[in-house]
């Protein structure tokens, strides 16, 4: 008969941590959130090739995770898998811009010819935004430096409109500019030593690479927790399918991609058994791919056999997902959290051989981050989280007076992901497992960010805790019940509706 399991499943929302020790190291600013995201040999003292900065990396999905917030998200510590639900061009070219966006460096949009004239100046500068204009031969953000031009240089009421751009520009000659190589703190040395507001950067050939602004360098000290390659590039991931990876692959790691994840519903499965295989049958260590997803520890073991680099935990969990509700299957994610992490834990002992677990899906609260690490996980996998931003690919609109964005599952009908549901049969979706939804508009990715480390922080150190390895080593768990819940939140008092503020 049908194995029954003896417990029922929890949520992350029948939890609750008790606080322990925190002595007068335990302050928010002594955390690291540091963490693994893919497998080494940690009883071999070797280090982990690639780690997160902070354990949050965002969900592969159409409606979250573009070049726009691999970067955003790269910028705080994190890393976005970009979405494979698009063709393997679309997919290279998003990545590439990823790799070619230097922290600090920026390729300059605003560009024009030196004989083009100052109405067609101010219609580039209405068009992008941008008072600073590269003035280059062929007028393009890679031609010959020939100068640069602001808005300071002319009045726009005071000159011919049909004057050229070249009368009016600093020249090359006059320009203080730096050659390919130099560090970002060495380019912003340079601009508040000649009291400049941007500083161009170029080939040995005089090309124009990337511009560094006087702006940027608060920017920069606003993200010390950057996640680069040794190159100073953000690191990127990509999402794939167990469909055209042999095609999909090879491109996407000449653009730059970092890591891969095999997107699935379901990763118990021969297919991505097979597809482990091949890639590193073809790559070998220099790749390096995470599967799923789980919910037990007969899962995990497989995945780890199979040699991922790291497994995602989670089905059925996620706020537009609607797998359990359309098959029956599924686990709660708490509960699967912790048995994956025990089955995580007996393979590190057995083989020496530390394999990262990402939580995927379940997260409504901020703290609902800090119980994943807590039970076990590396780090979480956030959808809806970051669908909220500005960040996110979608459309900000307004319903009934509120601000929402857009956020739509890769099982609906809008996405049509087939291949993440793909059991090998018709090249198609036979049902809808997600939905098509609004989540409430949420700001600046920064901010929200920002906030919610702030909490994760705070509650480790109520834990006693300096480390997500400490975390797990001292967190004290208990369920609770829905009266407590209840007790949990406001109650029996009229709330005012205002809002504090963090500074």
């Amino acid at each position: 008969m049908a194995y029954f399991f003896e417990e029922p499943s929890h949520t992350f929302g029948e939890y609750l941590l008790i606080p322990g020790y925190s002595s007068a190291d335990c302050i928010p600013d002594n955390v690291t959130l540091r963490t693994p995201l893919v497998k080494y040999n940690k009883k071999a003292g070797e280090e982990c090739p690639l780690c997160l900065n902070i354990p949050m990396v965002s969900a592969v999905m159409q409606s979250v995770s573009d070049d726009k917030m691999a970067v955003a998200l790269a910028k705080e510590g994190g890393l976005s898998f970009i979405y494979g639900s698009q063709t393997i061009e679309q997919q290279a070219a998003m990545i590439a811009r990823v790799k070619t966006y230097k922290a600090g460096f920026v390729t300059s949009d605003s560009n024009i010819k030196p004989d083009q004239t100052l109405t067609e100046l101010q219609q580039l500068i209405e068009k992008t935004g941008h008072s600073t204009v590269a003035v280059t031969e062929d007028g393009t953000a890679s031609g010959k430096l020939e100068g640069i031009i602001t808005e300071r240089d002319f009045r726009a009421n005071r000159c011919p409109p049909d004057a050229k751009v070249r009368d009016y520009m600093t020249p090359f000659k006059d320009l203080i500019k730096a050659d390919e190589g130099i560090t970002f703190e060495e380019a912003s040395d340079l601009i508040w030593e000649h009291k400049i507001n941007q500083l161009p950067i170029v080939d040995k050939n005089g090309h124009l690479l990337y511009l560094v602004f006087r702006k940027d360098y608060a920017s920069h000290e606003l993200h010390p927790l950057e996640l680069q390659d040794q190159e100073r590039r953000y690191l990127v991931g990509a999402g794939i399918n167990t469909r055209d990876y042999m095609e999909r692959v090879p491109k996407l790691m000449d653009a730059g991609a970092d890591v891969f994840c095999l997107d699935s519903s379901e990763g118990f499965s021969e297919w991505q058994r097979r597809a482990l295989h091949d890639l590193h049958e073809k790559y070998g260590n220099a790749i390096k791919i995470g599967a799923g997803n789980v919910v037990d520890r007969e899962g995990f073991n497989f995945l780890a056999e199979a040699g991922a680099d790291f497994v995602k935990i989670g089905i059925g969990g996620g706020s537009i997902c609607i797998t359990r509700e359309q098959k029956g299957i599924g686990r709660g994610q708490a509960t699967a959290t912790i048995e994956v992490a025990k089955a995580r834990d007996e393979w590190y002992k057995k083989t020496g051989v530390y394999i990262p677990i990402c939580s995927d899906g379940g997260i409504v609260h901020d703290y609902h981050i800090t119980l994943a690490l807590a039970m076990g996980a590396d780090f979480v996998m956030l959808g809806r989280y970051f669908a909220r931003f500005d960040e996110s690919p979608t459309n900000k609109l307004i319903i009934n007076g509120n601000y929402v964005k857009e956020y739509w599952g890769e099982g609906s009908n809008r996405a049509r992901n087939w291949q993440r549901y793909d059991l090998g049969g018709a090249k198609r979706m036979a049902f809808e497992e997600g939905v098509d939804s609004y989540v409430p508009y949420a700001g600046r990715l920064h901010d929200g960010v920002r906030m919610t480390i702030s909490k994760i922080t705070h509650t480790m150190c109520n834990c006693g805790a300096l480390s997500i390895p400490e975390l797990q080593q001292k967190a004290k768990l208990t369920l609770v019940s829905q009266a407590s819940i209840a007790e949990g939140s406001a109650h029996d008092v009229l709330v005012k509706n205002t809002t504090i503020h963090a500074e």
